[in-house]
């Protein structure tokens, strides 16, 4: 595999952006190497800018569920530039995206567009702390949710991957009033409400746990902190970057039936393009400014591309619920075909996964929460991802990201990566 165009890039780089990239799982640094350049996608592939073509199991971390560059999308985008890049004032397609988010999203009456899904949380986070006049808020030790300060601790992703518990810079006034739960246990919750009576404004979770690898909860488990907060007149936030349309057209709160308070959103409602938004019922939402004290603003909100991006993506989903079929049958065939090799080879693993979203963990025990994900081999899924990598395909460069799939990647697609993967794994015997 030729990549001297990429480690060329990549050299020049490191000499303008910090650690030659602008996102710091890029950099390959958890599993080694040179990252590769990107000149395009299609579909399900990525092509660099040497030529190689690589099955795509990243899709900008999660956006692309019809598959990059979809036609429909593409031409959205192009009409929409064709009248303007951004307007800083309203626009049609911010209240078309607005009603379409509403209508689909079981929890929402009112939504406020921003430009990420930091931005959204962060957002969301004020809400809760405005209506509710109370400082505290409980996340849970694994999760991501972007890189505001008060979120950086025990945070999931980039942070795992690095080895960094949080993040330097964090002052401890902005990290104090955040505490730390354990995903999946109800118990560690309750202790927390116990210990600042009156005092926690919100719990926010990944209603499917994405940035630890990938963690399923339990059905009682969400309901169960559905049912604390309501006692504790506390917001209960889903942060459904990750899981939002992609699980469900309403999201992982259609699929489990557990409505949050507040459900926060990104990229996916811009097929890719930086968005985010973050909705409730029309009181909360309603105390937002202009129209209430909580003070939130953003130039390029709701500009007109990005709106025209997920307004083409939703309503495919929208329409087209037979795709969600499709991409559970093939995550399916994907981590069962996994398991099977695991077995067959006796080799150390498990395979955690939801609809169209999978982790491969080298552990040897079940992984439920941070703790139990930690105890995951890095050198081996290093080994595993380079492997993948000569065989043309794009894996996450990092153990604790997720396996996302697309419209676009067909059975016999996941059938040659299983066998790519039989490969590596029966050498590991």
């Amino acid at each position: 595999m030729i990549t001297q165009h990429s480690e060329t890039l990549f050299e020049r780089a490191c000499q303008y952006l910090p650690g030659g990239v602008n996102s710091p799982v890029r950099a390959f640094g958890a599993v080694g190497g040179c990252p590769r350049m990107i000149a395009k996608a299609s579909g399900a592939y990525l092509t660099d800018v040497d030529g190689n073509q690589y099955l795509d199991y990243v899709g900008s971390w999660g956006p692309m569920l019809l598959g990059h560059n979809h036609p429909a999308v593409r031409e959205a985008v192009v009409h929409a530039v064709e009248n303007g890049l951004s307007f800083g004032a309203a626009c049609e397609a911010e209240v078309h995206m607005a009603q379409l988010l509403c209508s689909m999203v079981p929890s929402i009456e009112m939504v406020r567009m921003v430009n990420s899904g930091t931005e959204a949380v962060m957002s969301a986070l004020r809400l809760a702390r405005g209506v509710t006049g109370r400082e505290k808020i409980i996340k849970f030790a694994g999760c991501y949710h972007g890189h505001c300060d008060a979120m950086l601790v025990k945070a999931g992703s980039g942070l795992m991957t690095s080895g960094l518990p949080d993040s330097a810079g964090v002052p401890q006034g902005c990290a104090k009033d955040t505490l730390t739960a354990v995903y999946g246990d109800l118990a560690s919750v309750q202790d927390l409400f116990a210990q600042n009576p009156g005092q926690i404004a919100a719990v926010i979770l990944e209603p499917v746990a994405a940035n630890m690898g990938v963690v399923v909860p339990t059905s009682d488990f969400l309901l169960g902190l559905r049912d604390i907060c309501s006692k504790e007149n506390a917001f209960l936030i889903f942060d459904e970057v990750i899981t939002g349309f992609r699980l469900a057209p309403g999201g992982a709160q259609e699929l489990f039936g557990v409505t949050p308070d507040l459900t926060c959103f990104g990229k996916v409602i811009g097929a890719g393009m930086p968005v985010g938004a973050y909705g409730g019922s029309r009181e909360v939402m309603g105390q937002i400014a202009p129209s209430g004290p909580v003070y939130q603003a953003g130039t390029l909100s709701g500009n007109p591309v990005a709106m025209a991006a997920g307004i083409a993506q939703l309503e495919i989903l929208r329409d087209h619920p037979d795709r969600y079929t499709k991409l559970d049958q093939m995550g399916e065939q994907l981590r069962s075909g996994l398991r099977a090799l695991l077995e067959k080879y006796q080799i150390a693993g498990t395979v955690n996964g939801i609809g169209s979203l999978s982790c491969l963990f080298f552990t040897g025990q079940p992984v439920t929460d941070y703790e139990s994900a930690q105890q995951s081999d890095t050198k081996q899924y290093a080994q595993f991802f380079h492997h993948m990598l000569h065989q043309e395909m794009y894996f996450a460069p990092s153990q604790f990201e997720a396996i996302f799939l697309s419209c676009a990647h067909t059975s016999t697609e996941i059938d040659y990566t299983i066998c790519c993967a039989e490969n590596f794994l029966s050498q590991l015997r």
